[in-house]
């Protein structure tokens, strides 16, 4: 496909001072350590430890405070129902909400764990977004990711897609899409397998999908220790529905060794903004090809590739420090970009010599934050998981239901309401109390009164 220039709407006039919004992941009230998560390695080390969920969600709430006192706009995502009583229903338990609990807690544990898991929290794996400056329609489009790959995260495509109807909800301007087919075939983990290049925001980008695997061709070099989560088929399907044009659209493929190392999703070793890729120099198999595409498409402006060797900053480092897990952002009235990152990083002595080294580079990159979201990165995600980029013009950012923008009042409300609601902490043999479900979803109940969604989950109706 390509554009042509009747197909912009009369809203494209704006376009040049578009934003990126980021859109975090509220984390809810039982948030575990189920180690759940095949591959991912801080979630399988902490499996079964003691939580803290309101911790957890303070966390959250205080990064994205801290992006909004950078200047940067800021949505919020709401948690899921969790435990997912339907799904438990679905196979075979049967009774009273406390009688699946009593019966799932003695015969299958597991199944338990992850309709308890609170995974939603990570929203760059909640779907896949083009903005209106890269689509033919001019709108911006939104797909669920299906997350066929893991039984917990396999929960969470329907509801995501009608938070995301609720909260892009002016017809005008978003498009949404269905999940994909619910096969390994079709496996998608949204934007955390996603990257836009663009001079700004608002104008039209190269779009970069990356994949672990083909599902219908043979894989010459595969993974050997962890499961390929993204399919090439996936990425392809999601660039179809989303309108984009196929010369500004870029497949590759991640390095197999970097996903048996454990990164899962290509956010864990690299990240972009606007016309720079921070990226980890084994992160991706015929790395130079994928490069010269990627410029060849973007056009006359140059690119900047910011690789970080292996010999400065191994891969178990990477993985372990979520170095590349981090939100690379663009700041109002300065030069250059910032890196926000985990504290992790600033505690691993090997990322942060090269943290050292980047900073006195002449490079995009002038600035690194840190943040805290250990009870987060104890359970597989760091700041990068937790939010999902949306690019949004002035009219369209206005279109937004403006419930779920961030604001002071909105923050204390939050605040409040976790502290009311959330335990200070779980044990493993706490998702057996039928207390914590009823804890669960009465703080839920509220949540949806202070967005006034009506009934929005499914034990509400």
């Amino acid at each position: 496909m390509t554009h042509s220039s009747n197909t912009r709407s009369p809203k494209d006039s704006d376009l040049r001072i578009s934003q990126e919004v980021n859109f975090d992941g509220l984390i809810g009230p039982s948030h575990n350590y189920g180690g759940l998560s095949h591959g991912n390695i801080a979630s399988k080390t902490n499996a079964l430890r003691v939580s803290q969920p309101r911790k957890a969600a303070l966390q959250g709430l205080e990064k994205m405070q801290y992006l909004r006192s950078l200047g940067l706009h800021q949505g919020v995502l709401l948690p899921q129902q969790r435990p997912h009583l339907p799904t438990l229903r679905a196979l075979g338990f049967s009774g009273s909400d406390s009688r699946i609990i009593e019966q799932v807690s003695n015969a299958a544990p597991e199944l338990l764990a992850s309709c308890y898991s609170a995974s939603s929290m990570w929203t760059a794996n909640a779907c896949t977004v083009a903005p209106s400056a890269d689509t033919t329609d001019s709108k911006v489009h939104f797909t669920p990711a299906n997350l066929s790959s893991m039984f917990h995260r396999s929960l969470e495509h329907e509801s995501t897609g009608k938070l995301l109807k609720a909260i892009f909800n002016n017809e005008q301007y978003f498009s949404h899409h269905n999940a994909l087919p619910m096969v390994s075939h079709f496996g998608d983990e949204g934007a955390a397998n996603h990257n836009r290049f663009a001079e700004d925001y608002g104008q039209t980008g190269v779009q970069l999908f990356v994949y672990g695997r083909y599902a219908f061709r043979e894989n010459k070099v595969a993974t050997a220790k962890f499961p390929s989560r993204q399919t090439y088929e996936a990425s392809l399907a999601i660039s179809r529905l989303h309108q984009l044009d196929a010369e500004r659209t870029v497949f590759a493929q991640q390095n197999p060794k970097i996903i048996d190392v454990g990164a899962f999703h290509n956010d864990v070793v690299s990240v972009s903004n606007r016309n720079t890729f921070f990226m980890h120099e084994e992160a991706f198999l015929n790395k130079e090809l994928m490069q010269r595409e990627l410029q060849r498409k973007y056009g006359e402006q140059k690119l900047h590739f910011i690789e970080v060797p292996t010999e400065q900053v191994s891969l178990q480092a990477a993985v372990k420090s979520y170095l590349f897990n981090s939100q690379l952002i663009t700041l109002a009235g300065q030069d250059g970009m910032a890196l926000i990152l985990p504290e992790e990083s600033r505690e691993n002595a090997e990322v942060f010599a090269y943290l050292d080294s980047l900073l006195a580079a002449d490079t995009p990159i002038k600035d690194i934050k840190f943040v805290d979201v250990r009870q987060s990165m104890q359970n597989g995600g760091g700041p990068a998981c937790l939010r999902l980029r949306v690019a949004l013009s002035q009219s369209e950012l206005a279109a937004v239901n403006q419930k779920f923008i961030l604001d002071d009042a909105l923050l204390t409300t939050l605040n409040d309401w976790v502290n009311r609601h959330y335990r200070e902490q779980i044990e493993p043999n706490d998702l057996a109390d039928p207390s914590l479900a009823q804890e669960s979803f009465t703080a839920l109940d509220e949540l949806t009164q202070i967005f006034e969604l009506g009934s929005f989950y499914e034990f509400q109706q």
